[in-house]
C-alpha cells in the first residue's frame, strides 16, 4: 500500500498539536489509558500497564509502517500526551476510514476529544478519504455528544454486537456529514 502520510505527522489546529507517538511516550500511556471509562468503551486492554503500553506502541509502529493506521498523541504544544486520536484504513484508502479518540482522565473537560477529532477529520478529508466513520458504544453518551459536535451523524447501518473483555457491547456507526 502506498503511504498516505509522510515520515513524521504533526497536525495543528483547535489549539492542539497532534503528533506521532514516540517511544518516550510509553511512560505516559498507563496514566492516560488505565481507567474505567477507557476500559469500558475502547478495545484497549485493561489493566493498561507498562506491558500494555509497550504493546500499544509496537502496534502503532506496525500499523504506521504498513500505512494502514495513524495513531496520534493529543498534545497542547507537541509535548506531553493528553490522549490519542486514531485514523484507520481497515481495507485501504478507498474504503471507509475509521476514527477514534481517548482522553486521559486528568485532561477531560477541556473538549480535547472534539477538538482533536475535528483536526484529524479535516486531515482525512484533505487526503480524500471517506466516508469517515466512528464506531461508538451505544451506552457511551459522552462520545456520542463529541461525534454530534464535530459533525458526525448516526447512520442506519445495523448495530455491531461483539464481546470485548468479557462484556457484550453494541457499536453504533456514525458518519461524518459536515
Amino acid at each position: 500500500m502506498t503511504a498516505l502520510w509522510p515520515e513524521e505527522v504533526r497536525l495543528t489546529g483547535e489549539g492542539l498539536v497532534l503528533r506521532d507517538w514516540v517511544e518516550d511516550d510509553i511512560a505516559f500511556m498507563p496514566g492516560l489509558f488505565d481507567n474505567p471509562a477507557v476500559a469500558r468503551f475502547t478495545p484497549l486492554p485493561s489493566p493498561f500497564d507498562e506491558v500494555a503500553a509497550k504493546a500499544h506502541y509496537a502496534k502503532y509502529v506496525t500499523r504506521r509502517s504498513e500505512g494502514t493506521g495513524l495513531r496520534l498523541a493529543i498534545t497542547a504544544d507537541g509535548g506531553e500526551p493528553l490522549g490519542e486520536v486514531v485514523l484507520f484504513l481497515n481495507d485501504g484508502p478507498s474504503s471507509p476510514a475509521e476514527l477514534g479518540y481517548a482522553v486521559g482522565p486528568a485532561h477531560r473537560g477541556r473538549d480535547l476529544a472534539a477538538r482533536s477529532l475535528r483536526v484529524v477529520t479535516e486531515h482525512a478529508l484533505e487526503l480524500g478519504l471517506g466516508p469517515l466513520r466512528l464506531k461508538i458504544d451505544a451506552e457511551n453518551a459522552a462520545s456520542q455528544a463529541v461525534a454530534r459536535r464535530v459533525g458526525y451523524a448516526l447512520t442506519d447501518l445495523p448495530p455491531e454486537t461483539k464481546v470485548e473483555k468479557g462484556l457484550e457491547v453494541t457499536l453504533l456507526t456514525w458518519e461524518y456529514v459536515g
